[in-house]
Formats: C-alpha cells, structure tokens, sequence
C-alpha cells in the first residue's frame, strides 16, 4: 500500500540532452509496490520540450493542464487538458509547451522506461 500527495513527492530538473524546462515526480513505481511499471507527473515550463526520442517500450499519456504539442511519428498532434495519447514503442517522439503556462502531464511506463 501507499499514498502520499503531490506536494510532498520531490520534483526534479530533467538533465537530459534536448530536454528544456522539464521537472519530473516519480508518483508510484517498484518502490511504492507497482512492481512493473512507473507512473510519473511532468511539468513543462513554458517554453520547454521534452527531449525528441524513442526507445522500446511504450508510454500512456493524460494532459493535466496547459497546452502543447505531441510530435509522434513525424505528425504534430495539438493536446490540452484532458486529451490522452499512446506512443507505440520505437515511435519518433517530443512533447513541447506551446501555451502560457505550465504544460502538465502523467506519463506511465513499464520499469524499464524510468531511465529518462
């Protein structure tokens, strides 16, 4: 069992190369007891982008709150509050804010996709 609230999971800068502006929170994963996959919260400053990439496992979205862009697979895809998307592994990838204010999404992955 586990339960805690946003507030009090630390967020973290994303270093990676072409990430700009993006904190991550670990909000449930193998060391909360979901041993197979991690649930993480994104937060895109205004301005920022997620790294363009891709890898072999796949992702499960859900947009929060502002406005973006999902590039996948050479399409641009406009997402907002409430809009979901399912990035297939191996698929060409990047999320951008576009609004004017924060872009914040849910990201779950398999165990393996919490290297980024």
């Amino acid at each position: 069992m586990f339960f805690s609230c946003i507030d009090k999971i630390k967020e973290v800068e994303m270093d990676m190369e072409g990430a700009k502006d993006v904190k991550k929170r670990i909000l449930i994963g193998p060391k909360e007891g979901w041993d197979d996959s991690v649930m993480r919260l994104f937060r895109i400053e205004k301005g920022g982008y997620t790294p363009k990439h891709k890898h072999s496992w796949h992702h499960i979205n859900y947009i929060i709150e502002g406005e973006g862009v999902l590039l996948m697979d050479g399409k641009e895809y406009p997402i907002k509050k409430d809009c979901v998307a399912y990035v297939p592994p191996n698929i060409e990838h990047q999320y951008k804010n576009s609004g004017s204010s924060d872009l914040v999404l849910i990201c779950i992955v398999p165990k393996e996709g919490e290297n980024l």
